[in-house]
């Protein structure tokens, strides 16, 4: 049970060694154990200074509000679009994220996507194990990886580790970004996304999400990548619109799609998970065991340092 007069506010677990750093430090309230965390935090934690939460659980605003003591916000993971951002910024609420420990894998993840997308990999699994490759011969023909195109959607950490990538592949690489990259000159910049899309064989998204960029994969950028071209988003599923998405797979306007996000998680509409060439994950890209621990002891340290020297190790901007 939540205890009154707590300093720290835990909405997320860390896992168990690391809950058991900051429990060693603060009066915690371990709120990830209760049924309606947000609302317990706001009736027993008046003098909560800090506050743990991730990248998908987030803050409302209005809880922010009801934290009058509260000073940082310290979420496990990148996305800040689950946060009060403007309104902890009006209240001078500090806020950290847990940035570059996991560009590496999340990266991985995409690559997997991709190469499991072109190369039919899922569907051929199925194959081999219903007996059909007896039944009915060869596997039909996928689409070769090496040499070909790649779009990013995004060039930050993540999309630079997409990139890197790609140069083993012997791809050439393009990228759309709020702005060209100067530091980046072995990657063309293309300041239309749809003209990205037309160019690409594959279109890796991996900007941030929010309102920003929202649809932002709209139904023109979609039918731009076309029938051989390949959709993977390890971004958020807010960034791609999935009403336009499911029916242009469903008639082959575009090739197939790999997907770890999704707009309303976690659900996956019926007749996305239907479609075979679709290769989908259940928002997973950050999670493996080395990157967790990373982020989680980010996270405390992040604690420590603004309980000790009134900063944070990595703020958001």
């Amino acid at each position: 049970m939540a205890q009154v007069g707590a300093e720290l506010a835990q909405l997320v677990s860390l896992g168990a060694d690391y809950n058991a750093q900051l429990a060693a430090r603060w009066r915690v309230l371990p709120l990830f154990e209760e049924d309606a965390p947000e609302a317990r935090l706001k009736s027993l934690a008046p003098d909560v200074r800090l506050l743990v939460t991730s990248a998908r659980v987030g803050l409302t605003a209005d809880t922010l509000q009801a934290l009058p003591r509260l000073q940082a916000i310290c979420s496990w993971g990148v996305g800040c679009d689950a946060l009060p951002l403007e309104a902890a910024r009006a209240r001078r609420v500090v806020v950290s994220n847990t940035p570059d420990v996991l560009s590496e894998c999340v990266a991985d993840m995409a690559w997997g996507l991709l190469l499991s997308g072109a190369r039919q990999i899922p569907a051929g699994d199925r194959y081999a194990r219903s007996g059909r490759w007896v039944a009915q011969g060869k596997f039909p023909l996928s689409t070769q990886a090496w040499g070909k195109r790649l779009g990013i959607l995004g060039m930050g950490r993540i999309g630079e580790a997409i990139a890197r990538r790609g140069q083993g592949f012997g791809m050439t690489t393009r990228y759309h970004n709020r702005r060209p990259r100067t530091d980046l000159p072995d990657y063309g910049y293309e300041p239309s996304l749809v003209e990205l899309a037309r160019w690409a064989d594959f279109l890796v998204v991996a900007c941030p999400g929010g309102a920003a960029t929202r649809h932002l994969v709209d139904e023109p950028v979609l039918r731009a990548l076309g029938p051989q071209g390949l959709l993977v988003n390890i971004a958020r599923g807010s960034v791609v619109d999935e009403s336009a998405l499911i029916p242009l797979l469903q008639s082959g306007a575009v090739g197939g799609a790999g997907l770890d996000v999704f707009e309303h998680e976690p659900g996956v509409p019926a007749d996305l998970a239907a479609i075979d060439h679709v290769v989908l994950m259940p928002h997973a890209a950050s999670s493996t065991r080395e990157t967790a621990g990373k982020m989680s002891q980010l996270v405390v340290d992040n604690l420590n340092a603004w309980q000790d020297h009134q900063r944070l190790l990595t703020p958001v901007a």
